[in-house]
């Protein structure tokens, strides 16, 4: 593997209220101050950069409803 090629990964983290909510400030923070946002998750350091794309998708399926927010962007 290439030093910039990175393993394909799909990984889902709950986190507590209180860890959500920070998250959610500085993510917000960031987006305000036109920087990137950088997350720990499962391990992994992750850098979004102030240019990605979000979005909000609203799933539902029987009983069951589901909101994300995505950021989404491509690697340089």
């Amino acid at each position: 593997m290439a030093a910039k090629e990175k393993e394909e990964r799909d990984i889902e983290k709950a986190y507590s209220t209180k860890e959500f909510v920070a998250k959610l400030r500085r993510l917000a923070d960031s987006l305000e101050e036109g920087k990137k946002f950088n997350i720990q998750i499962a391990g992994e350091r992750i850098y979004v950069p102030s240019d990605a794309v979000f979005n909000i998708e609203h799933e539902r399926e029987g009983d069951s409803e589901e909101i994300e927010f995505q950021l989404k962007w491509t690697r340089k």
